[in-house]
């Protein structure tokens, strides 16, 4: 059951059996509908239900748990209603779904008990998180580790050779894709492809069955649910935090001519956005749009949110295409949106992450940094600033251009993006990354320079031509080892960026060790080896994997990197990182350094102000040239010596002590991150600092993620 304002929604368990409640406003009738457990598809039963206020209620002993059943609707015509009594309807708050031989899917009564023990959520400081963005089936299908029955499943996600690997790898926080359960759309049905990603919903309560082991998919009393609490109970115990990517801007009854399951058959009125001959208005790209102006949506995502956060023990929750849940009535975005307002409010979901992509396709769609206090954000400016310094510049510079980018928009970004992400809410709420599921890997970042997604169906047109990406010269694949070392470079630039950066990090599963997609960059039907993670390494990818953990190593040991609060001008902030920029000289930076530094070389030293933390304070070199050259570095107040910390140029790691003021070699578009060492004096004023700001002007059409088809 799910409580929703002063009403109980849903499966209830009473003396008599069980209780269900369905709301509809607009319904003029409504009857339970039984089917047999052996086949879901034989109806045994129908019963009317009764009406109390907006929820059809009734309670029954036929409703016994692994029953399968869906609704049956009546109600008006006319634009905006789609009831068909003759179609059976799933309640929008099962939490358990099974499919019918003839591929149909019915909801099922399941038991919600389950042994949580003592383990307690992990806590994770915003600062110290690492999210690891992974899909449940693509991490372990290909997995030596486990029982080949494990593969692929949320047991082999949870088996101690995966939590292992993690754990190994330093990161805190498993982002899975989504597994609310869903189905492939009818174009890839009829193409004989599948949804892999799984932003197609049909339930938000209930778990992907398809994820779960045999067992666990035969056990219609709610062995799926059992076993997905069971994966995030193990992923606690080791310390892990569980996010999911939900999908609530969207369902999978897409369009006008899409399979009616649920939410059309109950209240197509009350739960979308429709025009006034009652079409369907798409902001997703995906046929049809949650209408999150009408309380009935905005209940039914509270709802949703609530069961996963307080019954499955969720701890956070990334939104795709996000400013659908803060769209008006009118169709424009609202930062106050109730609805908003009420996902960071919510006592019922206190501690919980929450996360916004603030893109979708509707009008005026990019809204990064627009989003309320208490949302962090996909940076997608971080992303391609990043991009383009270390790779498409680079692109330019071998074909004798400029390049686009100079220094100062990558300190902006470094910094933590403050002037997009308002002073206020802190480079925290920046979620950085580099590379996500929608697009190119790491590794097809820096060897391709444009999409290769023919196996998808459409002709190569699906995805997106704004990659930033350069393939250093030869297009795929290559045995030439000169492009396979600066390849390497590049992605550990990329790397070395992102775990540096004020703010929270975000990795993509396999790409610590250069997973490759062979150039597609969206891979949302392709449920092969293509996208799943090999286990097998070549000996590059382990130096790789040690590189990616020693950052984030880095990054754990030197709070310096992951400040609390942006910096002030002339002072000393708890929480912040003082940060003061010099040029390659080892002389501040001047305004012309900034807009026309001719070099792209620039120094960071961060310096901690800690709240109970240890003192740090660590120099990055930038030197995004495509010369070599020497770097002076930086003679800072009470500094005895700098010690290497990590190289970009370099596949293994070597040691190296300088001291203030020396100069170092730096090779062609590379990086150097040092250790500090030295107490500045007691009483030294602090230096003026230049505050990095830039206009949140949204980027070209070509670089905001389009969503998937």
């Amino acid at each position: 059951m799910v409580e929703s304002g002063s009403r109980v929604r849903g499966i209830q368990r009473t003396p008599e059996g069980h209780r269900l409640t369905v709301w509809s406003r607009s319904a003029t009738s409504m009857e339970l509908r039984l089917f047999d457990r052996d086949d879901p598809d034989w109806l045994r039963a129908s019963l009317p239900m009764e009406r109390v206020g907006d929820d059809f209620t009734i309670d029954t002993p036929l409703l016994e748990l692994g029953t399968p059943y869906a609704v049956g609707v009546d109600g008006p015509t006319g634009p905006g209603h789609a009831f068909d009594p003759g179609r059976h309807a799933i309640p929008p708050h099962a939490r358990g779904i099974v499919r019918t031989p003839h591929g149909q899917h019915r909801a099922t009564v399941v038991d919600p008990a389950f042994d949580w023990g003592d383990v307690p959520r992990p806590h994770v400081p915003l600062d110290r998180q690492v999210i690891y963005e992974a899909h449940v089936k693509g991490l372990t299908k290909l997995s030596p580790h486990m029982p080949e029955e494990l593969r692929g499943t949320y047991a082999g996600l949870a088996h101690p050779s995966t939590i292992g690997y993690l754990k190994d790898l330093g990161v805190t926080t498993v982002q899975l894709l989504p597994i609310h359960q869903f189905v492939s759309e009818q174009r890839l049905i009829r193409q004989g492809r599948v949804n892999y990603w799984g932003y197609n919903t049909l339930s938000w309560f209930a778990p992907h069955s398809d994820y779960a082991s045999r067992g666990a998919r035969f056990d219609g009393t709610g062995g799926v649910l059992r076993e997905v609490k069971g994966m995030v109970r193990l992923l606690h115990e080791a310390g892990l935090q569980v996010f999911l990517d939900v999908v609530y801007n969207h369902t999978a009854e897409e369009g006008a001519d899409g399979p009616p399951s649920s939410l059309r058959l109950i209240d197509n009125a009350s739960y979308y956005r429709t025009g006034p001959d009652g079409e369907c208005i798409d902001y997703t790209g995906c046929g049809n749009t949650l209408d999150c102006s009408e309380h009935a949506a905005e209940e039914l995502v509270l709802d949703s949110l609530r069961y996963w956060h307080r019954e499955v023990h969720v701890d956070g929750f990334r939104f795709d295409l996000a400013p659908v849940l803060g769209r008006r009535a009118d169709g424009a975005f609202d930062p106050e949106h109730p609805l908003l307002r009420r996902i960071v409010t919510d006592p019922l979901l206190a501690g919980a992450t929450m996360i916004a992509e603030p893109w979708d396709v509707g009008p005026d769609g990019w809204q990064t940094g627009r989003f309320p206090d208490g949302f962090g954000e996909w940076n997608d400016r971080y992303r391609d600033t990043a991009r383009q310094f270390w790779l498409s510049d680079y692109r330019s510079f071998r074909h004798g251009g400029d390049g686009a980018t100079g220094v100062g928009p990558l300190a902006h970004a470094v910094s933590g993006s403050e002037g997009l992400i308002a002073s206020e809410r802190g480079p925290l709420q920046s979620v950085n990354f580099i590379t996500a599921h929608d697009g190119f890997t790491l590794a097809d970042l820096t060897r391709y320079d444009r999409k290769h997604n023919e196996a998808n169906g459409e002709e190569n047109r699906d995805g997106t031509d704004g990659n930033h990406s350069y393939n250093h010269g030869i297009e795929g694949r290559t045995d030439d080892v000169a492009v396979q070392l600066d390849r390497r470079k590049s992605m550990r630039n990329l790397l070395g960026t992102l775990l540096v950066s004020a703010g929270v990090p975000m990795l993509t599963m396999g790409d610590e060790f250069g997973r490759s997609q062979r150039g597609n960059n969206n891979a949302y039907c392709q449920d092969s080896a293509l996208t799943w993670m090999r286990w097998d390494r070549r000996d590059w990818q382990d130096a790789f994997l040690e590189q990616t953990r020693r950052l984030l190593q880095l990054r754990r040991e030197h709070p310096a990197l992951r400040p609390l609060e942006y910096g002030q001008t002339g002072q000393r902030v708890a929480g912040s990182s003082r940060l003061d920029w010099w040029n390659a000289a080892g002389l501040r930076m001047t305004i012309d350094d900034w807009d026309h530094s001719h070099d792209r070389t620039m120094q960071m030293l961060a310096e901690s102000t800690p709240v109970e933390e240890p003192y740090s304070r660590v120099l990055v070199i930038f030197h995004g040239s495509p010369r070599d050259t020497r770097v002076t570095t930086p003679v800072a107040d009470g500094a005895t010596a700098l010690e290497l910390l990590w190289d970009s140029a370099a596949d293994h790691q070597g040691a190296e002590r300088v001291v203030p003021g020396d100069a170092v070699a730096m090779t062609a578009m590379s990086m150097r991150v040092y250790a500090v060492h030295g107490m500045p004096a007691a009483g030294a004023p602090a230096p003026t600092v230049m505050r990095l700001r830039s206009p949140a002007s949204p980027p070209s059409p070509a670089t905001t993620s389009p969503p998937t088809p």
